[in-house]
């Protein structure tokens, strides 16, 4: 029997449906090498060689894999078919101990039965360029994270970070930032008559022209409009022009990651990490084709499957003769296509009974986008009409515009909001009434803060990073405290950003550097295409990077980074004066008497301490039900705290004893725990986000994804919980 292998047991499951008994699938969930995680990993004296080791987590997978592996006519090494993927394939030759030059690699786009065969019968190599372009981004990563953190760390504060990418993304959004604060608004006003037609109709006109000439929007201030208005309220109207013309919209490209990720954020309100854990489960299952791309290819056999479709559900005038796009950027090739359907026949509505409802959201949007990209354009009939209104010396133009669908073409599958504005029937010459003049105040908006899918975007614009780096570097970054979510959307830098990023730039320019970032994208591009060597290119920045933070240590002076400021608050402990401090969260408030006492509180309004006592009446409800807890580690009593995911119960020994318990919250709902009929089940948060558990725990470890709603399953009698869309489903994942 063969062995093949993939990185993960979904993708495992899939293509056993299509195999017959000669093969064997198993999966390597993902990377079974890396870098050590409690040192660098990288042999400086000895041109960059990586130290792979075999994390703990994965050691029984290894054992396993080694066990098929010898018990196998054949290895057949399926991981993905970029840069990742190829190293996960590499390392599995290697912590298998399998002859490179015999094992066979095979690539597929999409996880179908006709893909799979194809890839068997066209076996190749490991291709080591790809492996050494993978490693040379990972050993360079590794570099800058491991030199420059310790850095961070002594200079600015413990736990921060710093990246390649990750730092250059954060600059982006600080500078946002910037352009936020330093905006200054203004106020203006438009000018628009509401005026009638011979026949009663109403035509809505905006002023766009005085004497023959046009105005910038914001020079028209209230004294202007006042007199603007008065003037028009005594002027004769007339249609000085009519023009009617087509217009021909064409639809977009169908998806690459970028554009996925931004499209999913606009239309779905999903974040770039989202977007990309879901294309994940939906390219596992066989529904759509590799989603970490930047090609706008798509194969002669999705497009002719793409023409029957909308011929037979639509008609021959939707369908186009075969579009063809072509990307922009010089640096597309990470795959061979687009994201798309792997059947274009398979529409997303017989698709909702095996999907759940953020997989058939997201299958829906790239169906349709892909579909729609093989469609006509869409015609619309376009009119401006402009209006002339004279009072003696002065001349006025004032322009409606309107249009209307008369051939929707690919708006008929793709969501893309075209409002239609219906303009009465007038000719030229015609004289007008006038009913009204309005004067409107508005005033200018700061920038928006990004999106995600703003950030991708302009991440891709500059050339930082690539298809597999987008969501990864959103997710670290605020993992790191770098970046928060203003209203749950928007990312926003946080205070100790700002000082790190001013840092970097003053003394690691390159670091930050959006042109430099770009330019090590294309020369790892290069790596793997086997134009350059990647020893080269790591020692020529390392060599100039350690010397300038070698200097850096010495020169720079925390202080002056991290100024210490003076407050009137007193020590309760020891009785010396309290400072205000920087840290990773924040300002905080920490005894001057450090290292002799640690004593720090949480920075209130004008350098005082914030209150401890809380006001929130559910935090005071939590303190009395736990009043008599004791840690269960050192005896002391446990206090209520509120901390980034909520409510906890902490030991008030603390920092000698770091001992927490996760205590969860009800939101005022009351649903008993079916397990126990002792504890309730309450909203708890952990890393991964929210989940609901009994708070009974540790005696009942009762737990679930979704908020119970209090009723119970028709069918088998379990809790009936809120999925992510909010709709109810069984929360007994056999019942169904």
């Amino acid at each position: 029997m063969n062995l093949i292998i993939v990185e993960s047991p979904t993708k495992a499951k899939t293509i056993s449906k299509f195999l017959d008994g000669k093969y064997r699938v198993e999966s390597s969930f993902g990377h079974i090498r890396d870098l050590p995680s409690r040192e660098l990993g990288v042999d400086l004296e000895n041109n960059f060689a990586p130290k792979y080791v075999i994390p703990a987590k994965s050691k029984k997978t290894v054992s396993a894999l080694k066990t098929a592996a010898a018990k196998a006519a054949e290895v057949i090494l399926a991981s993905d078919e970029d840069r990742e993927g190829e190293a996960i394939a590499w390392h599995l030759a290697q912590a298998l101990k399998l002859n490179e030059t015999q094992t066979k690699r095979i690539v597929f786009h999409e996880i179908t039965k006709d893909a799979i065969l194809e890839a068997l019968s066209h076996p190749r190599n490991i291709d080591l360029n790809m492996v050494d372009s993978q490693q040379a981004r990972r050993i360079l990563d590794r570099l800058v994270g491991y030199k420059l953190s310790p850095f961070l760390w002594k200079k600015v504060a413990k736990g921060l970070s710093a990246g390649r990418v990750q730092s250059v993304a954060t600059r982006i959004i600080i500078e946002r930032e910037k352009e936020i604060n330093a905006f200054k608004q203004e106020d203006y006003w438009t000018i628009s008559a509401d005026l009638f037609t011979s026949k009663k109709e109403e035509l809505r006109t905006e002023l766009l022209k005085i004497n023959g000439k046009s105005f910038d929007k914001l020079s028209i201030k209230e004294a202007d409009a006042n007199q603007l208005k008065e003037n028009l309220e005594k002027c004769d109207y007339i249609i000085s022009k009519l023009e009617k013309k087509k217009v021909s919209k064409s639809p977009s490209a169908p998806f690459t990651t970028s554009t996925l990720q931004q499209a999913a954020n606009r239309h779905l309100g999903f974040s770039a990490k989202q977007t990309m854990t879901v294309a994940q489960k939906l390219y596992e299952k066989g529904h759509i084709t590799y989603m970490r791309t930047d090609s706008l290819n798509l194969s002669p056999k999705f497009i002719a499957e793409a023409k029957n479709w909308i011929t037979t559900n639509l008609g021959k005038e939707y369908c186009s003769e075969g579009r063809v796009f072509k990307n922009k950027s010089k640096n597309a090739q990470e795959a061979h296509e687009a994201i798309r359907p792997t059947e274009a026949a398979i529409s997303p509505d017989e698709l909702k009974n095996s999907l759940d409802s953020t997989e058939e959201r997201l299958y829906r949007l790239i169906w349709q986008r892909s579909i729609a990209s093989q469609m006509s354009p869409a015609n619309l009939d376009a009119t401006i009409i402009d209006v002339e209104a004279n009072k003696k010396t002065d001349k006025y133009i004032l322009r409606a515009n309107g249009q209307t669908i008369s051939f929707s073409g690919y708006l008929k599958v793709w969501p893309e909001k075209t409002k239609e504005q219906i303009l009465p029937i007038v000719e030229e010459n015609n004289k007008l009434n006038l009913k009204q003049i309005i004067s409107e105040k508005h005033t200018t908006n700061p920038p928006a803060r990004y999106s995600d899918a703003g950030l991708v975007k302009e991440m891709e614009k500059y050339g930082i990073g690539r298809p597999s780096t987008y969501a990864p570097t959103i997710a670290t970054i605020i993992a790191r405290n770098y970046v928060e979510r203003d209203d749950g959307k928007r990312l926003k830098p946080t205070e100790i950003a700002f000082v790190v990023t001013e840092l970097l730039i003053k003394h690691f320019p390159k670091i930050v550097d959006y042109k430099f970032t770009a330019q090590m994208e294309d020369d790892l591009d290069l790596i793997a295409n086997g134009e350059k060597k990647w020893q080269p290119i790591i020692g020529e920045f390392y060599d100039e990077f350690s010397k300038n933070l070698e200097n850096k240590y010495q020169e720079i002076n925390k202080s002056d980074i991290m100024p210490e400021e003076q407050s009137a608050e007193i020590c309760d402990k020891c009785g010396k004066k309290m400072i205000i401090k920087t840290g990773r969260f924040g300002k905080f408030l920490a005894c001057s008497g450090f290292p002799e006492c640690h004593n720090i509180k949480k920075l209130g309004v004008a350098g005082t301490a914030a209150p401890e006592k809380p006001t929130d009446p559910k935090i005071l409800e939590m303190e009395k039900k736990y009043a008599s807890e004791v840690c269960d580690k050192c005896g002391s009593p446990m206090k209520v705290r509120v901390g980034k995911y909520g409510p906890f119960l902490a030991c008030s020994a603390y920092p000698k004893c770091k001992n927490i318990k996760n205590i969860g919250t009800t939101d005022g709902k009351e649903v008993e725990c079916p397990v126990c009929h002792e504890g309730k089940i309450v909203k708890k948060f952990s890393k991964r986000g929210v989940f609901y558990a009994c708070n009974n725990y540790p005696k009942c470890k009762n737990a679930y994804q979704g908020e119970p709603t209090g009723k119970d399953c028709k069918k088998c009698g379990a809790l009936i919980i809120a999925n992510a869309s909010g709709k109810d489903k069984c929360s007994n994942k056999d019942c169904k």
